[in-house]
């Protein structure tokens, strides 16, 4: 997030391609800080010095201290950082500048953040001999914190310098950093996060000898390991912990086992879960059983699932409404719904979960109808449905159609459909799509997290509304209620806002082919979602759609919506919504 302050709103001409790359990288690289430490700077001497030191880099030391000493800036912590953030990546003008206001700015006193945001940026060049020089001397001013032995490591370590990892150590050591086990740690956590885990291990091990790792040191390293997917030397370090003395961890024991279950080795999960609940079972929470009970009602292992929710009783652990919904799920996949309904009313307080569990089991099993049902009973006693709620109840109405993946056909197709509506070729581009739905080319699966997204606002509801009529008047209430409800909350007011998007950016969105078929009720509805702009569609004779057709070519962005609906005799119905934008 940027954060900026400035003295005045002015408008800047930015045609000069230096001037834009500095206010463009201030814009998305200034540094956040809080509002009592921030001191304004002035813009103008800000633009000036970076161009400055963009322009003069090479130049001789002479010739760049006469041009920023000409400029008569305020050097400040606030205004370094900001000429550090318009160079993330470019070492020489900062360390330049660092040079220079240590010669020439002799009051200027770094400190560790100006320093770490310094030493990062040289990190991130990949300029190591630079950086190691750099780092010792943060080490003998007294500069180095925890963000210091974070940035250190890191840039070390992805640059395979693991001799210079430990030996940091032993330089901070030397320069009053005394050997700290939570120093250590806070750097393995870098580590792990950045998938440097092998690494992580090999300074471990390399300063046994000064710091003893401890619980902390190897949880975060097991877990390193179980993110990287190797098990093996998560089980390794596992074993040594219990072997010098420590008692077993939760956290690294669910981690193990929740990755041989992300990896179906139920196994040895099951090994892992069993050592567990012998060990530290009074210790153990709903969290770690859920892991457990989670995966086997999802693979169909309802009764096993059942004896863990049991036993997990039995020891006192609480049940919270994600396990409840677990084991609602697993018994609907296993068709049991009767027992389902069951549970469910022996939840005191049931959740979103508890609902969306109902509904995603319903809808596996084929009934979209019973899951409206419970659709509609959640909003009645006040439980707001999301995103979510909505994608599974259409996945379920209406299916999953088309195919994943990229296909030369279809990706040409997409292209030229969208140069040819840019061109405003409407009615050519419409018979070239029916002729290549005809053909029997599939196209892309229907995206409804996407469909959605695109029309949550003020013109979606209106789709949605118009949608909702005609859906009621060829008796699909369930698909009506959905779409009704997507738009409008209770109180009839626009339910969701989405922000405007900007005319540039309307340009750069790609365009889009859908096609949806759905059979409901003995109808076999067909639509087609076309892509970006309104488009006008003639001379469909609708001879592919039995009995009851509809066909609904939207677009992205749309100032109308224009639906054309076509019955079997071959008459035409055109239904025209029109809005005026900022309405």
């Amino acid at each position: 997030m940027a954060i900026a302050v400035v003295s005045s709103r002015r408008m800047i001409n930015i045609g000069n391609p230096i001037r834009r790359f500095f206010i463009l990288n201030h814009r998305f690289f200034s540094t956040e800080l809080t509002p009592n430490n921030i001191t304004p700077i002035n813009q103008d001497h800000l633009l000036r010095v970076c161009t400055i030191l963009y322009q003069q880099q090479n130049s001789p030391d002479s010739r760049l201290v006469s041009k920023l000493s000409s400029t008569k800036f305020q050097l400040t912590h606030e205004f370094f950082l900001q000429v550090c953030n318009n160079f993330p990546l470019s070492w020489r003008p900062v360390h330049r500048f660092f040079l220079y206001s240590q010669t020439h700015h002799p009051d200027f006193v770094h400190t560790s953040t100006t320093s770490n945001k310094m030493l990062a940026i040289i990190g991130n060049s990949r300029n190591m001999d630079l950086f190691w020089e750099l780092a010792q001397e943060i080490g003998k001013r007294g500069l180095v914190n925890d963000k210091t032995f974070r940035i250190v490591l890191k840039t070390l370590a992805s640059a395979r310098e693991l001799k210079k990892c430990v030996n940091f150590f032993h330089l901070m050591n030397d320069f009053g950093y005394l050997y700290n086990v939570q120093t250590m740690n806070r750097g393995v956590e870098t580590l792990c996060k950045e998938k440097l885990v092998e690494e992580a291990k090999f300074v471990v091990i390399k300063l046994r000898e000064f710091i003893k790792p401890d619980e902390i040191t190897y949880r975060t390293m097991i877990k390193g390991f179980c993110d990287v997917g190797d098990l093996i030397e998560a089980a390794k370090l596992w074993n040594l912990m219990m072997d010098e003395g420590f008692e077993v961890d939760i956290e690294a024991g669910k981690k193990i086992m929740e990755t041989f279950l992300k990896k179906n080795q139920f196994d040895e999960a099951s090994k892992v879960f069993y050592v567990m609940v012998s060990k530290r079972g009074c210790d153990l929470d709903g969290c770690f059983y859920r892991v457990m009970i989670d995966w086997l009602c999802k693979n169909g292992r309802i009764d096993m699932a059942r004896k863990v929710f049991d036993e997990m009783r039995e020891r006192g652990v609480q049940v919270d409404n994600l396990t409840w919904a677990s084991i609602i799920y697993g018994l609907l996949v296993k068709r049991r719904v009767a027992e389902a309904y069951k549970t469910v009313e022996g939840v005191e307080n049931p959740d979103i979960s508890i609902y969306h569990a109902l509904i995603k089991g319903l809808v596996k099993i084929k009934r979209a109808s019973e899951a409206t049902e419970v659709f509609r009973k959640m909003i009645q006693r006040g439980c707001e449905p999301i995103m979510h709620t909505y994608l599974m109840l259409l996945q379920g109405h209406l299916g999953r159609r088309g195919r994943k993946g990229p296909d030369p056909l279809v990706n040409f197709d997409t292209i030229f459909v969208g140069g040819m509506i840019k061109a405003g070729k409407r009615l050519e581009i419409t018979k070239y799509v029916e002729r290549t739905l005809k053909r029997g080319l599939e196209v892309p699966r229907f995206d409804y997290s996407k469909f959605l997204h695109c029309y949550s606002n003020e013109e979606g509801v209106v789709m949605f509304e118009e949608m909702a009529k005609k859906l009621r008047e060829v008796s699909l209430f369930d698909l009506a209620d959905i779409f009704q409800r997507l738009g409008y909350g209770d109180d009839g007011h626009v339910k969701r806002d989405r922000k405007d998007v900007d005319d540039e950016e309307d340009d750069e969105k790609k365009y889009n082919l859908w096609s949806l078929d759905l059979k409901l009720e003995g109808k076999l509805w067909h639509v087609l979602i076309i892509g970006a702009e309104p488009i006008r569609v003639q001379g469909c004779d609708g001879k592919d759609v039995m009995k009851l057709g509809l066909r609904i070519v939207v677009a992205h962005n749309l100032d109308s919506v224009r639906n054309l609906a076509t019955d079997f005799k071959g008459n035409l119905l055109n239904i025209s919504i029109s809005r005026s934008r900022g309405s």
